[in-house]
């Protein structure tokens, strides 16, 4: 499938491994290239900047959806195609949800994890089949694959892995699938 958006989430820090930023800017720079257009949480902060800028600098399109209580949090980047600054982190999610036809998972915090799995929660229940590719940047989420495998193994999951998400561990093999 040809994708014509796909969602980033990460986290609105840089994380302490450099390959984390270099990562999201990679992903930034082949969204562009591919002429498919950036949709992520509006901050202007940590990976979140990291990637957008990285598209615009590529004459990218970039949608940020941001809600408002988070605008002086994550600072809203103001330097986008489009910013919706929405009532709520739920409007955001479907926002955001809605207006990609894929997403990409990039290292992050608790918010990152609440995007991932909501939007697995939301594949499992056939609220939608959108592909989510994991970008594992030095291992960072070997830990979490293993505890789905885990959740799998013990019969708390409805869907085989290779159906639910793909794990890469370099941003050019999100592209190659």
């Amino acid at each position: 499938m040809q994708y014509k958006s796909m969602a980033v989430f990460c986290g609105s820090k840089t994380g302490n491994n450099i390959s984390f930023a270099t990562h999201a800017t990679q992903v930034g720079y082949l969204l562009a290239e591919k002429n498919i257009t950036l949709i992520y949480g509006g901050g202007n902060k940590g990976l979140m900047a990291s990637v957008a800028n990285a598209v615009l600098e590529k004459g990218g399109k970039v949608t940020g959806i941001i809600p408002q209580v988070l605008t002086e949090w994550e600072h809203q980047h103001e330097g986008i195609t489009e910013l919706i600054v929405v009532e709520s982190m739920h409007v955001r999610k479907r926002m955001l949800y809605e207006k990609c036809d894929a997403a990409i998972v990039l290292p992050g915090g608790y918010g990152t994890l609440d995007e991932l799995f909501e939007m697995l929660t939301w594949n499992q229940l056939s609220i939608h089949d959108k592909h989510i590719y994991i970008l594992n940047t030095d291992g960072f989420y070997d830990g979490l694959l293993i505890h789905i495998n885990k959740m799998l193994a013990e019969g708390f999951l409805y869907n085989k892995l290779d159906k639910t998400f793909t794990v890469v561990n370099k941003p050019a093999d999100i592209f190659n699938r």
